[in-house]
Parts: C-alpha cells; structure tokens; sequence
C-alpha cells in the first residue's frame, strides 16, 4: 500500500472514504471492509451487546431519526427505537443468530414520516443497527412491527422451479437474470463468470431493449479487486442505491473502547468503495445490487444489477428474496452444470466402450489408430499419439517424433506423472510447464498424458491446439490512468469502456474434470486389456517354443536321416553307372539323371536347414564397416564368377553401423550372386550404394516403419522382376524360371536374406522393371545410424 505520508494509515486505525478519500496507488489497497462511513440514504447505530448502549452512530440521524449522533453516545437504543422496540430487541437477540447475520427485527417512523426497517447483527464484539426506509407511508407503529408486503415465497417458489428445469448451464443462467429483473425492476442484470486466470466474462443478461448488449464481453481481472473479491466470499448481497450518493461518517470515527476501526461487512449500508463507484460512474450507473454466486467457499461470479434512470432503492423483503435467489443459484448451478456434461460425458463413455471392444477384438492397440471410432475420439482432441512396441503412432495434428520423444522425457519425470495411483498429467498451457512447448503451441498448447504402463515405456498424448480466443475486452485492461484527486494522484477506474480486441495465445481449450475422469477410467481399462495380452503372447510364445523344438527335430532329421540314404542313392547310382554297358545310352542317362537329382535334393536339405537355422540364430552385433564387409562379400562371390568381368560400383564410401559381421556379408553375398545370376548382359554391372535418413529428396517408396532410416541397397542391370512377382520372390523355393535357367539354384537365397534383414529388425523390398535391371533395398535396423 503506499500513498500519501500526511493521511493516517487506515490498517488498525480510524479511516473515512468520506474524510480521507482515496490516495492508494493500487484497489487492492483500498479498505472496502472498514470505510468509516455509510451510503448517507440510511443510518447505523452502533451498541455495546451486553447494555445495548450506543457507542457509535452515523452523523446523518439527525436527518433520518430526529437525534443528533452525538448526543445520542452513551444513551440507550430505546431512545431511537421506544422502550416497547429496545424490550423487543432484546427479546430478539436472545434467540436469534445474529452473528454477521443481518436480520430485520422492527419497524421505526423516522423524522419525516418514513417508515424505517430496523435489521440488527454482530460482529468484532458489537451490535450493528442498520435503519433504511421502507419506500412507504409509515403505518403502525415500532411495537407492531407489521407491514403488507407481497408474496415473496410465491415469487420465489416460481423462479427455483424454472432454474431447476435449466438443462445447460447458460440456460440457467439466463433463467436467473430473467427472474432477477423481474423481482426488482433493474434496467440490467448481468451473470459475471469468472476465469482460472481471474478476469470475467458477461455469460448471461436481461436489460432493456434499448441498451446495448454486453453479453459475451470480457472484463480484467483488476476490475473487481482482491479486497472486494474476499468481501463477497462472506456476503450474498451488496446493495449501492445511489452511486453518486453522499456518505455519512460515523461519530466516533474508532470504535472508543478499543480504538480500532469498525468493521462494516455485512452492513448494507457500508460505505461505497471510491473506485468501485467511480468504476459505475463510468459506465453511466446510477444505482447497483451485486449478488455472490459460490462455489466450495470460492467465488464463482457474481450477479450485477444495474440502473441507469437515477437512484433506485430496493426494500429489506425484496433484498431478503434476492439473496434467497442467488443462495439457490449457488446451489443448483453445479447440478445446472452437471446436466449440461451428462450428454457430453456419455457420449465419452460409449466411445470408449467401442475402443475397448476393438482392443479386446485386435489385442494390438496400434490398430486403434484405424476404424472408428480412433483413440482421437477417446476425448475431443487435435491429435493423439500412442507410444508402443518401441514406436509413435501419430494420429491428427501432432510433434513430430524427435519432439515427441523429448516431451516424453520430460513428462515422465513430472510429479503427477510419478503418482501411484492414476498418474495423469494434464495442461491447457504446455509452455507454461515445458520451455519448449513454445514451439508446439500451434498443435499442444494443451496436452493430457497417461501412461499405459509403471515403467512408462508406453504413452498415451492427446493434444488441443492453441485456441486464438478473440476476447471482447471492455475497455483496455491496462487502462487505469492516474488523475489529481483532493489528497493527491491517485488512480482511477478506467474512463473509457472502448471495445478492443486481445488475442489469448499459448493456451488451448481447458481439459474438463468429466473428461480426466473418463481418461483415467479407459486408462486403467486398457492395462487390463494389455496384461490379458501379455498372457495370451506367453501363451504363443510357449507354443513357438515347442515349435522351434520340433524345427529343430526335423532339421536334424532332415540333415541327417533323409541325406544319409541320398547318399546311398547316389552311390549306387554312380556303381550302376560304371558297371552298365556304356553302348546303352538309355541306361547311361537315366542313371545320370538320378544322380542329378540325389545331388538336387542334397542342396535344397542344405537350403532348408540353412534358412531354420537363420530364423533362431544369435546375433552378434557389433560396430562394422560395411565397405569392408562388401569387400569380403564381392570375394566370396568372385570365386564363382564364369569368365564375364562384372563391373561392381560404390558410388560413395558406406557407412559404418551395429550389425551381426557375418550375417550381414550373408545378405549381400545373397544379393551379389543373384544379381550376377540372373543378368544375360555381357557387361554386367552392380551397383552397391545407400541413402540418408536426412536425404528424403533421393529416398525410393519404402514401408512407413522404414522412414527415418540409412536404406541400403545392391542394384544391377539384368533381367528384372516384373512387379506381380514382387513377393513371391522372398518365398522358399519359388522360383521365376525352370530349374534349369540362369545356372539353376534352389530357391532359397531371397528367402535367406529376408530372414537376415528381419533378425536385424529391418525391412527390404524391391524396385525393378524387366529388361532394365532390379534394385533391393533394405534397412538393417531401427537403430542402425552412421557413424
């Protein structure tokens, strides 16, 4: 707080708005709970509870009650009220709960004539009489205390029925306002929400027809200030009959006995905030009523009521009923709410009972990325990625993988995220949290994560993207200029209430408490779905295991039992041979043929032991240089070269990587050989080359699994493939061409070279067109980078 060094400080000292005015440099200073003076439309007397003396009172009861305030000190209430009203204010205050609960407890003729309501209440250790006049002729008398007055249950009842039919909120809303306006006769009645960020939004209005409309404009959150903020945590209703009113202080100024100032808030009649009437003046306000609507003891908005036609003052009964309203609105606008999210949240949950039954009916949660519904439908989203099986699966508008990987890093190691039970992070302002979600906001200014499993080696994110909310500001929210006021600059409301128009960046649409829970929800449903799977894989693996025990008895048979006879075969093949009249030319082919053929069925025994063995065999990986590994491949196929000079190409050197040495000379021996086999060229030609990941101008088509990747590959200028036969050619034993053609062969070196590239977790395919030549490309793994 600062302000001028010649007024006295109002914290635990005697302040008056209407002596000292306002020299704060900031509202939140002002002191709206102890003003030291009362809207001068009304008087307060102040009573020492237990003698029911008064020690203060408000200079204007003159005017209203016909006493002077001080002659009034040290003298009873029956002066101002009758011994019959003083005897029945003491029978109320036995048995009513006053303590800082205003009640009405009689009626007073006042100086003029008027009728005064008399409400009484407690609080800081003294009674607090508040007199307003009733707006009629008085009739009868203070002892009485009776008075005609319509049928506010009946006017009540009517508007609580139509606010507990609202099916939405806004609905709600505006059946609130409605009745309002109509209870009291306002030329506009506002609902006034507030934001997480604290600044407001006219979400309902009833005005006259000849207003313009302020619905939907938004407001600072300086507007209302903190002080006024917690005011209303404690109050229901704040009536300012006259902006532009006089104030009347009260005498003493401190309370005389123990000198502290008076504590007004729950007085009616309390003393105007200087900013928040000039703040109305501005507006061109003339009179106010401003109703609480609570949440769990915070503020959720208020209900502002304004007129513009000079002062309107509202009676104590219609003021009573108003604030019945706005205790109900309180009430019953989270069940209004709460309605309003059933649809949506039903909607939610049907979604994922659809999601289940597809998980349960694939087993592989990357197939909810196709179909529907996606698991972008599992909440409203821009995009969703799931991380699973060592990959992103991306779906919508999401980071890329390498911004995708560090924001799971990240993630991982937040403390919602490290919970024991439902670990659930959730943000509608990323960068707010993460220093590099400034980049992402465009696509994850708002991000849920979950993770499917304690080791958080699988995700799932959900994305909202920046909402370029255009908000209606009334007025700039930085437009408080300082002007001279009698003590010196102060500041002041803003002057002008101009549209213009600011653009809320790096925030998305907030993530809904229904939705958290539905997420959490279908999160733990698909870990059970995921451990069902884990069972059924064991399951699998278990048979796989007893598989490959029976692969390996037929291979041993296949090695040994069924090539031990071939050799028998072959040997008395070649016995009859000999021993047969070499003039018989039949015989002599017909044995030359079944020794081709023992000879045959050796190299496919050979072949497929081979392949079952590259299936279940160990890698040994290690960093390699693959230019040497090519050397060491082009000399093994060279020793079977006939006497054409093949041309082999390196059209830059090859990278090193993690790969299995021998194994991976296998592979482009394999490649090697094939390209020289099925070539009619005289000048044979192989190119032996590969591609960046970071080239993707000069990438071929690949798989998706593939992209990101060194690509590897063996190219030639021979026969070619035509695309038909694409797959065939990676089978066991299939081949293109007779048993004879292109040197013969067994059909199995293609299939051998599949399996090898899989055991290195990569993928390999074809690009060819026949008469032109054949390319192979291949990956070797998902981790293969160079050096």
């Amino acid at each position: 707080m600062t302000g001028a060094t010649d007024l006295p400080s109002w914290h635990g000292q005697a302040y008056s708005t209407k002596r000292h005015g306002t020299s704060f440099a900031h509202c939140d200073s002002e002191p709206v709970q102890t003003p030291g003076c009362v809207q001068a439309h009304g008087a307060l007397i102040v009573l020492r509870p237990e003698t029911l003396v008064i020690s203060q009172a408000s200079e204007n009861t003159l005017a209203l009650l016909g006493h002077d305030a001080s002659a009034l000190l040290g003298q009873s209430v029956g002066v101002v009220v009758g011994a019959q009203g003083e005897e029945r204010l003491r029978t109320f205050l036995a048995v009513e709960p006053v303590e800082r609960n205003p009640l009405y407890v009689l009626s007073v003729p006042g100086a003029d004539g008027r009728l005064f309501d008399v409400t009484v209440h407690s609080n800081g250790g003294v009674l607090l009489l508040e007199f307003e006049a009733t707006l009629r002729p008085a009739q009868g008398t203070a002892e009485s205390g009776q008075s005609a007055e319509p049928d506010y249950y009946a006017l009540m009842r009517k508007s609580v029925v139509r606010m507990q039919g609202a099916r939405t909120l806004r609905e709600f809303c505006d059946i609130t306002v409605d009745e309002l306006r109509a209870m009291t006769g306002f030329d506009r009645v506002m609902v006034y929400k507030f934001h997480a960020d604290g600044h407001g939004e006219v979400f309902a209005e009833s005005r006259l027809d000849t207003l313009a409309p302020w619905l939907g404009l938004h407001y600072p959150a300086a507007d209302i200030p903190q002080p006024a903020r917690e005011v209303f945590k404690q109050i229901w209703l704040r009536p300012t009959p006259d902006v532009g009113g006089a104030l009347a202080e009260m005498v003493p100024l401190a309370d005389p006995v123990s000198n502290k100032p008076l504590v007004m808030t729950h007085c009616a009649l309390r003393g105007a905030s200087v900013m928040y009437t000039e703040y109305l003046q501005n507006m061109k306000v003339t009179a106010g009523l401003t109703l609480s609507i609570r949440q769990d003891g915070e503020l959720w908005g208020l209900i502002a009521c304004h007129h513009y036609a000079g002062p309107k003052f509202v009676s104590y009964p219609v003021r009573t009923a108003c604030e019945f309203l706005a205790q109900v609105a309180s009430l019953q606008r989270r069940s209004a709410e709460t309605r309003e999210q059933l649809e949506s949240r039903l909607r939610l949950e049907e979604v994922h009972r659809q999601l289940l039954a597809a998980a349960s009916h694939v087993g592989e949660l990357a197939d909810l990325f196709e179909g529907e519904p996606t698991l972008a439908d599992a909440v409203p989203c821009g995009g969703v990625a799931l991380f699973h099986a060592g990959r992103w699966w991306r779906l919508g508008e999401t980071p890329s993988d390498v911004d995708l990987d560090a924001l799971a890093a990240w993630v991982a190691m937040r403390p919602e995220f490290l919970a024991a039970t439902s670990p659930i992070y959730a943000t509608d302002h990323l960068a707010a949290d993460y220093p590099d979600g400034v980049a992402l906001a465009s696509v994850a200014s708002g991000l849920l994560a979950v993770p499917l499993s304690r080791t958080k080696r699988s995700l799932m994110f959900w994305f909202r993207p920046e909402t370029l909310r255009t908000i209606r500001w009334a007025g700039h929210p930085d437009d408080k200029p300082s002007v001279p006021g009698p003590n010196g600059a102060r500041l002041t409301p803003r002057a002008s209430f101009d549209l213009f128009q600011e653009s809320v960046r790096g925030r998305s649409a907030p993530w809904l408490m229904f939705e958290l829970d539905a997420i959490a929800r279908l999160r733990v449903a698909v870990l059970e779905l995921v451990v069902e799977r884990s069972e059924q894989l064991a399951v699998l693996n278990a048979d796989l295991l007893r598989s490959n025990e029976d692969l390996d008895a037929f291979a041993y048979v296949a090695s040994h039992d069924l090539k031990e006879p071939l050799r028998g075969i072959h040997k008395y093949a070649h016995q009859l041979q000999v021993r047969t009249d070499s003039t018989d030319a039949e015989a002599q082919r017909q044995l030359g043929g079944l020794m081709r053929l023992t000879l045959r069925m050796d190299s496919l025994l050979d072949s497929l032991l081979h392949f079952s063995r590259v299936g279940r065999v160990l890698l040994e990986l290690s960093q390699s240089d693959l230019n040497l590994v090519v050397a060491d491949a082009i000399e093994m196929v060279g020793s079977r070269l006939d006497a054409s000079k093949p041309e082999f190409v390196l059209p830059r050197p090859l990278p090193g990587i993690e790969c299995d040495w021998v194994r991976c000379r296998e592979i482009y021996v394999n490649l090697l050989s094939n390209a020289l086999k099925y070539s009619d060229r005289a000048d044979k030609r192989i190119e032996i080359g590969w591609i960046g990941a970071s080239e993707p101008h000069a990438r071929p088509l690949c798989p998706p699994d593939a992209l990101g990747q060194p690509i590897f590959y063996v190219r030639d200028n021979g026969i070619g493939i035509a695309a038909r036969h694409y797959e065939q050619v990676f089978k066991m034993f299939r081949r293109l061409h007779t048993r004879d053609t292109y040197g013969g062969g067994s059909g199995a070196g293609l299939a051998i070279v599949k399996k090898l590239v899989e055991r290195h977790r990569g993928r390999i395919w074809i690009d060819s067109e026949p008469g032109v030549g054949s390319t192979f490309y291949f990956t070797l793994s998902a981790d293969a980078r160079p050096e």
